[in-house]
């Protein structure tokens, strides 16, 4: 540490920066694989997945019937316990609770009086097995207790009023939930009982060919799944002789990891994630190792007399090797002890950019990891050295300095090789990412979503829609406004249907069709485009016979002359008045699903408002207005259709960002070793550039010199590093059914920037050896 402070703080900075991301990365790992595991029911608790062909291809549904659950539970003795949720927050709908002289918004979710019984949300006040004992029941989280009643002592037994589709309902507090966990994918303020939601409010669920609600099971211990699942692949033909749905069941807290399936295969989902950032934490670490096995072998012409005389005077290799090992050990660490307090400095900006609520709590599990980080990384950075450094002969080393063997030289190049190329493999990733990302940011979607604004219809706007659309379209900076069904950039909202027909259809076909209920004007409002026929208008009557489809659902239903063809759905018979182009309802993962307009007002649930670019913060104020006058006391709520269409990639956004950070952090590890080898391959050249320099070499050719090695490096890496790229973005890209391309300009960036860098590490070195003074060189030891 004293002697060679440069070689000590290059591999003091390489190792504690590789043991930050390390660190780092762990933890979000460790919280990853632990989201939704906390039930202690874990292991027993399953979801009911259903199954159906849809033009050719096996498509799999998280949405249930309403009797299922219930169902199941009376027919299957594995089923211990069984819960249906319907869960707003999902949906992306939110209902206005509260007193008389108070409102709130909340997430709300509808389920049975098993669920408390099934997953582990700890009750602060009532009873768990009896807070839906009555169906008028609702329990409340901890802070809409305190926001409402004051505390949640006081919250039980009080009076709740609340809000759906325009029906306003009373219900009793029998309970309070503590604050919910952060690794839960349940998000709910409030509860409510699934009795009240399929007799009261979604009477339809009661029928077997609807579906909506998610059914999750606990099975007895024991079960067999793969005997299980066989056993309810049919279980619905007994209730509905016509249904086109086979189950299955997942385990519930895969769910969250494993969420994605291609024709009825699970094929992964953030589990890649996963596996993609371990490896990039070993990579890293095997980078930092490089640098720390690099320049002690390279410097070990410091250590050669040492070595000599210890074996000499009696040292065993063994002995050597075991103190070598012991500093390598040291060294690392001592970058443990610096990266875990740098780690624990780091972890509020972490979580802010991660969207997680990590803690560093000091248990067992965290104290192992960080000694078998320790061994394994010094084991790692300090073995080669250690065996090199040993081996040598003492009668050699105390004539004189060995030269470095072919293999050692070779062994040094292959190390320094592998940096290189996985440097070049994160840029290429952070380029393809970054474009994806700016990509999805600035595609036209098929609709105008800057300065427009949704706001939930609820209180008094929903007894006078019609009034209040019109003040609101009149209110100074307002451009157009409508209403529409539900979010437009939140896959799975709104409803479904195959329970469409037509002139010439094929009986055995099976189309899934978005459906979305709007008023007049919603099409002119999001500016989507007409590709023939007419808008929904009041000048051509009632259009409530009318219905307007997209491309795409022309395109599957085969007709060539669409206006005017008659259609029948849901036992109703209507037209079809006009077709939009296609735009996106959900994410780029997705293709642009067939979907129908119809005009149906009343099952409207958000405004949608253009406003004036430029005037957004005075006409949301007088839209705010606007809207208290109709609901005194309940909050204006708003969001930007910009936003929440950015909200479907908040994942891929912090994954880009994190990516971003720890391959600049690669790159600055690889950095420093280079800058640690050109100096070391400055200073074992000295006399060799002196006697050049005396002979006539310019300063330039001295430069080139010193560099070419390391560009013929960077060559060799771009040679395996630009196909492996290629594959794995590759692979990533074909999660998107829009993408950009990977062409060959991306890889050209990838290297002109490792060569910048490159170039700029070994400069000052290379510099300063060109310009030295030969005659100092040639005196030099």
């Amino acid at each position: 540490m004293k002697k060679f402070k440069t070689s000590f703080l290059i591999n003091f900075l390489g190792l504690t920066t590789g043991l930050v991301c390390a660190f780092f990365i762990y933890l979000w790992i460790n919280e990853e694989l632990h989201f939704d595991k906390f039930h202690k029911n874990d292991k027993q608790l399953f979801q009911v997945m259903e199954l159906s062909k849809e033009n050719g291809e096996m498509i799999v549904h998280d949405g249930t019937q309403g009797m299922l659950a219930e169902t199941m539970a009376k027919d299957l003795p594995e089923v211990e316990l069984a819960t249906p949720i319907m869960s707003l927050y999902e949906e992306g709908m939110r209902m206005d609770v509260g007193l008389e002289n108070k409102s709130l918004k909340a997430y709300g979710s509808f389920v049975s009086k098993d669920f408390f019984e099934m997953f582990t949300f700890p009750i602060l006040q009532g009873n768990k097995s009896q807070v839906f004992k009555d169906r008028n029941n609702v329990v409340v989280s901890k802070e809409l207790a305190i926001s409402l009643y004051g505390s949640p002592e006081n919250a039980i037994g009080k009076r709740l009023g609340y809000e759906m589709f325009g029906n306003k309902k009373q219900a009793s507090v029998s309970g309070v939930f503590a604050t919910l966990p952060s690794n839960t994918s349940m998000k709910f303020d409030i509860l409510l009982t699934h009795e009240i939601l399929i007799n009261e409010i979604w009477t339809n669920g009661q029928k077997w060919w609807n579906t909506g609600p998610s059914t999750y099971l606990q099975l007895k211990k024991g079960t067999d799944v793969a005997k299980f699942n066989k056993k309810i692949q049919h279980f619905l033909q007994k209730y509905n002789e016509g249904n086109i749905y086979s189950l299955f069941v997942r385990p519930y807290s895969g769910a969250y990891l494993h969420g994605n399936y291609e024709n009825g295969k699970q094929v992964g989902g953030r589990i890649e994630y996963v596996k993609l950032f371990s490896v990039i934490a070993i990579i890293i670490l095997v980078v930092a190792c490089i640098n720390f096995m690099n320049l002690s072998t390279a410097r070990a012409s410091r250590r050669l007399k040492e070595v000599g005389i210890k074996k000499a005077v009696g040292s065993s290799r063994r002995a050597l090797v075991f103190q070598f090992l012991c500093e390598a050990m040291f060294m690392v660490l001592f970058s443990v002890l610096a990266a875990c307090l740098i780690v624990a400095i780091l972890l509020p900006y972490f979580n802010n950019l991660t969207g997680k609520q990590i803690e560093l709590n000091i248990n067992a599990e965290l104290i192992l990891m960080l000694l078998t980080a320790t061994l394994v990384t010094g084991f790692v950075s300090g073995s080669y050295p250690a065996f090199y450094l040993s081996g040598f002969n003492p009668v050699v080393v105390l004539k004189g300095r060995p030269k470095n063997s072919i293999s050692e030289l070779l062994a040094r190049k292959g190390l320094v090789v592998f940096q290189f190329t996985v440097s070049l493999l994160l840029i290429v990733s952070v380029i393809v990412v970054y474009q994806q990302m700016k990509f999805i940011q600035s595609k036209n979607l098929g609709y105008d979503r800057i300065s427009m604004i949704s706001f939930e219809r609820s209180g008094g706007i929903n007894k006078n829609t019609d009034v209040f659309l019109n003040e609101l379209k009149q209110t100074p900076g307002v451009l157009r406004a409508s209403t529409l069904e539900s979010r437009l950039a939140q896959a799975g909202n709104g409803s479904s249907t195959y329970g469409i027909s037509w002139p010439g259809k094929d009986e055995k076909q099976k189309i899934d069709f978005a459906v979305r209920s709007v008023d007049y004007g919603l099409i002119e409002t999001l500016g989507i485009k007409m590709k023939d026929g007419r808008s929904f208008s009041s000048e051509f009557g009632s259009d409530s016979s009318s219905l307007i489809f997209n491309e795409a659902a022309i395109r599957v239903m085969g007709l060539k002359n669409p206006i005017g063809t008659p259609i029948r759905m849901w036992d109703n018979d209507m037209t079809i008045v006009g077709v939009v182009k296609d735009f996106h309802i959900s994410s780029l993962h997705e293709a642009i699903v067939p979907l129908v307009f119809r005009y149906n007002p009343s099952h409207t649930s958000l405004v949608i408002a253009k406003i004036k670019p430029g005037k957004e913060k005075e006409t949301l104020s007088s839209i705010e207005t606007l809207y208290k006058k109709y609901n005194p006391g309940i909050p204006f709520e708003y969001s930007f259709l910009d936003d929440e269409y950015k909200a479907q990639y908040v994942s891929e956004e912090r994954i880009s960002v994190l990516a971003q950070y720890f391959a600049g952090l690669a790159v600055l590890i690889m950095c420093l070793g280079l800058f640690g080898l050109a100096a070391f391959n400055a200073e074992v050249r000295t006399k060799e550039i002196g006697i050049r320099k005396v002979l006539g070499a310019t300063t330039g050719a001295v430069v080139l010199l010193l560099s070419k090695d390391f560009f013929k490096l960077v060559a060799l890496s771009m040679l395996i590093a630009f196909p492996v790229g290629w594959w794995v973005m590759s692979k990533w890209l074909s999660g998107f059914v829009y993408k950009v391309n990977l062409g060959p300009g991306i890889f050209v960036v990838a290297l002109v920037a490792i060569l910048l860098i490159t170039v700029f590490t070994i400069s000052f070195q290379s510099i300063k050896a060109a310009v030295a003074n030969p005659a100092r060189s040639l005196k030099a030891e």
